[in-house]
């Protein structure tokens, strides 16, 4: 399966309560059927990201990173590679990649949030599809190339440096971790 056909699978199977994801769930698989290469950052109308909010459930924290060309605080992600099978595999390696952290596993259910963005030209859109990763016991992080810096976050200390996005990802998050108890 290509990974512009597990996109639109996965799009098609996400369900979220929040009133503002469905009418995204429509505009990214309206998009992708607008735009076949609307997987790939050439694609200049816009293009499918894949992330992940790195938590650690144990300590009631999540690790962010200070992206060195935005200078925000935010989830681990970017752009789909050729060799990612599948959206879920494009979030772990990049949460893996920006982390440094190995053993990294993704929340199951499928995506968190979608998350539309502007950036800037040539490109005008990032439409996000966020996942949640689970840090294993006794992680240790390893800032990368595209990082400026790691920091874990206290839950409520997420609002105070990130915008929100972020936080909306976090508390979304949160309430899935919440209700699989």
């Amino acid at each position: 399966m290509s990974l512009y056909d597990d996109a639109v699978l996965v799009l098609k199977g996400y369900e979220s309560p929040a009133p503002d994801q469905g009418e995204l769930r429509r505009g990214y698989l309206d998009h992708l059927a607008q735009h076949p290469d609307g997987m790939w950052k050439a694609c200049g109308a816009g293009h499918l990201t894949a992330s992940a909010l790195v938590v650690d459930p144990e300590r009631g924290r999540v690790l962010l990173t200070l992206h060195r060309k935005l200078r925000m605080w935010l989830q681990m992600g970017g752009h789909c590679e050729p060799q990612d099978e599948s959206l879920a595999a494009a979030a772990l390696r990049e949460a893996t990649e920006e982390s440094g952290i190995t053993g990294l596993t993704l929340l199951g259910g499928g995506p968190v949030r979608l998350d539309r963005h502007p950036i800037p030209a040539p490109c005008h859109w990032h439409l996000d599809v966020q996942y949640a990763a689970l840090a294993p016991s006794g992680a240790t992080e390893q800032i990368s190339e595209e990082s400026l810096d790691l920091r874990w976050f206290a839950y409520d200390e997420v609002a105070s440096v990130a915008d929100t996005s972020v936080v909306r990802l976090m508390e979304r998050t949160r309430a899935e971790l919440e209700r699989r108890r």
